[in-house]
């Protein structure tokens, strides 16, 4: 299974134009990939830079026909036309999806500078088996909000692996879960690099059944620093570092394949990352 994640900055590249077949094209020249996760998608944001306020959900998903696209939506607040002024994070597989579950992220006294955040996560039916995939896009300005966030995903990792551990339930229960997994993939812009104490918890162990997270590029490369994700081509936000990563539980470290930190394209103010599960 190939994945990628990618910070797409609603479309708009270092040069300042906004193009999504292009951020599609990009993704397709990395790898021919299987899952796409995306974060700062936007849906009737005019005000955003080069944006014409377009449904970038909807384009997205159009520019990748056989995809199931599963939107996560932080920001959903009116507009003057009537609609709804939308921003969040996408998930597009071309493998089945089964259950589908948004977690809505802390959004307490610190959030002044801040937008609400959700975490997808998603069932993906991969050739190894059921595999839940999360993505989201943490908090930026706040460490005490971000670190709250980080609480909230590791306790959805807690409550999908008792879920998978549940016996069957029986067929003319509606409600019952689908098939689940203890096994899962997390990716995210975190905005925060691996100095940060909120980085050492998302790969802190767990008790009980819940299996703990590993960074894949480690697993690949122990000892050998992340590639750089951000800041490279434009210093707006600080000076380059990494802060995207890719994160799988300790079971599929057999399976990481490669991982690829592509440094070059420059259609974002982030650069995509590719991880490789081998079956």
């Amino acid at each position: 299974m190939k994945l990628i994640t990618w910070n797409i900055q609603y479309g708009v590249g270092i040069d300042g134009r906004n193009d999504l077949s292009r951020i599609i094209s990009e993704a397709r020249r990395i790898a021919d990939f299987d899952v796409l996760c995306l974060q700062e998608v936007a849906d009737n944001f005019p005000e955003l830079r080069a944006n014409r306020g377009e449904n970038q959900f909807e384009e997205l998903a159009r520019l990748l026909p056989g995809f199931t696209g599963v939107e996560g939506i932080g920001v959903d607040v009116p507009a003057a036309d009537g609609r709804r002024k939308r921003f969040g994070n996408l998930l597009l597989s071309r493998l089945p999806v089964g259950q589908v579950l948004r977690h809505v992220l802390p959004w307490g006294a610190d959030a002044a500078r801040s937008m609400p955040r959700v975490l997808i996560e998603a069932v993906v039916m991969t050739s190894f088996g059921p595999l839940r995939v999360m993505t989201t896009h943490l908090e930026y300005y706040s460490p005490k909000l971000r670190a709250d966030q980080i609480e909230a995903i590791r306790n959805a990792h807690r409550q999908a692996s008792a879920r998978a551990l549940q016996p069957p339930q029986p067929a003319d229960n509606m409600f019952r879960p689908y098939p689940a997994s203890r096994s899962a993939v997390l990716t995210a812009d975190f905005n925060m690099r691996t100095s940060d104490p909120g980085y050492a918890r998302l790969l802190a162990p767990f008790s009980g059944e819940s299996l703990p997270f590993t960074d894949a590029w480690t697993v690949r490369n122990p000892g050998v620093e992340h590639p750089l994700s951000f800041c490279i081509y434009e210093q707006v936000a600080g000076t380059p570092h990494c802060c995207d990563f890719i994160l799988v539980t300790e079971d599929l470290a057999p399976r990481v394949e490669d991982v690829f930190y592509d440094t070059a394209t420059q259609v974002s103010d982030h650069q995509p990352v590719l991880i490789v599960l081998r079956d």
